[in-house]
Parts: C-alpha cells; sequence; structure tokens
C-alpha cells in the first residue's frame, strides 16, 4: 500500500515569530484553525477538537505534541476517537527575509485510516490543509502585520 502524504507550502507576509504564534497560542489558533479548550506548545501535551465530516459528522480529533523547536517546527500526532489510524502533522517555519515565512505542513499515515469512509480520503485533507494554510492562515497573518 502506497503511503499517502498531504504536504502543503505556503509564503506568507509575515514574520517568523508570528507565524509561530499563530500555530501555537490558543487564543490565535482559534481565529484561523479549530476551537481548542486547551493547548500548549509543550513536548507531550495532549490536546482534541472536533472537526466536521462532509455529512456534518463530527470527529473528535485527539493529538500530543511529539517534537517542538520554538520558531522553527511543531509536530503532533493526529488520530480519532473511535477510528483506527494514527497519523502525524508537522509544521516546519523557514525565515524567508524581511517579514516573509515560509511554512510548509507534512500529514503523514493518512493510509492508516479507514479507506471505506470518504472523510478520511486523502483528497479531503488536501482541501483542508490548503483552505487552512492558503485562505484561513493567510488572512489572518496578513491582516495582522
Amino acid at each position: 500500500m502506497e503511503e499517502k502524504i498531504v504536504e502543503i507550502e505556503k509564503v506568507f507576509n509575515a514574520p517568523i515569530q508570528l507565524v509561530w504564534k499563530a500555530i501555537t497560542e490558543k487564543d490565535l489558533m482559534k481565529q484561523w484553525y479549530f476551537e481548542l479548550n486547551d493547548f500548549k506548545a509543550e513536548d507531550g501535551f495532549e490536546f482534541q477538537f472536533y472537526g466536521q465530516g462532509l455529512k456534518g459528522e463530527q470527529y473528535l480529533h485527539i493529538c500530543k505534541i511529539l517534537e517542538i523547536e520554538p520558531l522553527k517546527k511543531l509536530k503532533h500526532s493526529w488520530t480519532y476517537h473511535g477510528h483506527e489510524g494514527y497519523s502525524t502533522v508537522t509544521f516546519e517555519l523557514f525565515d524567508e527575509g524581511t517579514n516573509k515565512t515560509k511554512l510548509r505542513l507534512t500529514h503523514i499515515g493518512l493510509d492508516t485510516f479507514p479507506a471505506n469512509n470518504p472523510d478520511f480520503a486523502r483528497e479531503n485533507f488536501i482541501n483542508g490543509w490548503t483552505y487552512l494554510i492558503h485562505t484561513a492562515l493567510k488572512d489572518f497573518l496578513e491582516k495582522e502585520v
């Protein structure tokens, strides 16, 4: 079976410090990402949130921070309560010069989710992450600058 990977890159007109805050501070994350009850950018911290499926189903996402390197990298697990599968999401930041930051998001392990559930199809992850990074996060960051 071929491993399903999603990789999204975007250069923002925003300093790396602001991009880092946007992906690690709960109050900022809820403005472009998901509503999190709690989040701390600390190794081993566990967090969860609900996301909606194609037909309105609510999926509880259960995540744990696996690796953190301030201003450079945030990696966490991504699983669903009540469903098999284990994946990881990695945000990597690269300073691209004055007030420019490249973000690379890599989501691996999608092939471990149930193949018979269309909500877990790779194209849905591509569409979701593309919207979150290229539209929601871009709009949030570039209005703040």
